[in-house]
C-alpha cells in the first residue's frame, strides 16, 4: 500500500506555511492576539496548488531599483513583497504566499538574489519555498522571533546584534514593538539617494501617509505603550532616510519621513494620554 505525503499547508488567514506532512489543527500565528481566526470560516488551510488556481502575482515598479510583488486577487493579509536591486546583488523583502514560475523568472531576470529578509511573523508566508526556488539563499529573521517560525529549515538564519552582511549597503535594523523581533530594511540609496526604509508593520504608514503609527495589533487595535513606541523611534534615529515603504504599495510616505516619525511619536503619546488634535502635520 502506498500513501501520498500531505503537502505543506498554508494558513488561509495569514498565509504562513507549515512543514510538509504536518496536519496542524490551528495556526499559532493567528491564535496570537495580534492576528485572528475569521469567525465566518474558522481555521482553514490550503495548498500552493489550490492557491495558484485563479491567482497571479503582479509586479509594479515603485522607483528605480525597487519592485512591488502582490498577489491578485488578494489572499490572507494581502501584503506585498519588495525586491531591492543593487549592483552587488538583490534582496527580497518579505514574501507573499503565492510562489509561481513567472514570478521566480521575473526575480531572476532582475539579477542575482543574495538574500531574503522578513519584517515580522505575519509576513513569513512561504519564505522557505521562495528560498528553495531562488538558489537556497539565506532567509534572515530576527532571533527574537525564532519561536514564530512555523516551517523550520536550514535556509532560515536568525540573527541578532550587528546586521547580517547584505549587498549594496542594505542593513537590517531591529525595531521591536509589534513583535519583539520586528525589523526594517534600510536602503541608503533609496529615494534618489536620500534613503528609504522598508518597514512592514513597525512603524506602519497610515492611510494619511503623512503619518506613521505604532501598534501591537493592527486588526485588533491594540496600541503600543509609549515606551515601546519610543524604542522603535530610537532604533531608527541614527539612520538617514526621507521615505518609508509600508505593507501595501499605496502605503508610502514619499517625503519627510524622518521628521514625521518624531511628530507621529508625539501624537501617539498624546493620544494615549487622552489629548487629541494637538499635533499639526
Amino acid at each position: 500500500m502506498t500513501t501520498t505525503a500531505l503537502p505543506a499547508l498554508l494558513c488561509v488567514a495569514c498565509g504562513a506555511q507549515h512543514p510538509p506532512g504536518a496536519r496542524p489543527a490551528r495556526c499559532a500565528i493567528c491564535d496570537d492576539e495580534r492576528q485572528y481566526v475569521p469567525d465566518a470560516t474558522g481555521q482553514q488551510f490550503t495548498t500552493l496548488d489550490e492557491l495558484a488556481a485563479g491567482r497571479r502575482n503582479v509586479l509594479t515598479a515603485l522607483e528605480p531599483g525597487l519592485t512591488s510583488i502582490q498577489t491578485a486577487p488578494r489572499f490572507a493579509i494581502g501584503h506585498h513583497a519588495m525586491l531591492v536591486e543593487t549592483p552587488d546583488g538583490n534582496v527580497l523583502w518579505d514574501c507573499v504566499p503565492l510562489i509561481d514560475d513567472a514570478t521566480v523568472a521575473a526575480i531572476r531576470a532582475r539579477g542575482r538574489l543574495a538574500a531574503i529578509a522578513i519584517s515580522h511573523p505575519h509576513f513569513y508566508a512561504t519564505m522557505v519555498e521562495w528560498s528553495h526556488a531562488l538558489g537556497g539563499v539565506p532567509v534572515y529573521v530576527h532571533a527574537a522571533d525564532r519561536a514564530w517560525v512555523q516551517r523550520p529549515d536550514p535556509v532560515i538564519q536568525p540573527w541578532s546584534g550587528a546586521s547580517p552582511r547584505l549587498p549594496g549597503g542594505l542593513e537590517l535594523v531591529r525595531t521591536g514593538g509589534h513583535f519583539a523581533g520586528s525589523q526594517v530594511l534600510w536602503w541608503p540609496a533609496g529615494a534618489g539617494g536620500r534613503g528609504a526604509l522598508l518597514s512592514g508593520d513597525e512603524p506602519n504608514v497610515c492611510a494619511d501617509t503623512r503619518w506613521v503609527t505604532f501598534m501591537r495589533s493592527y486588526p485588533n487595535y491594540i496600541p503600543l505603550a509609549t515606551g515601546e513606541a519610543e524604542a522603535v523611534v530610537a532604533a531608527l534615529r541614527p539612520l538617514a532616510f526621507d521615505r518609508i515603504y509600508g505593507w501595501l504599495p499605496e502605503r508610502v510616505m514619499r517625503h519627510g519621513a524622518k521628521p514625521s516619525l518624531e511628530r507621529s511619536l508625539e501624537r501617539h503619546a498624546r493620544a494615549l494620554r487622552g489629548e487629541h488634535g494637538v499635533v499639526a502635520a
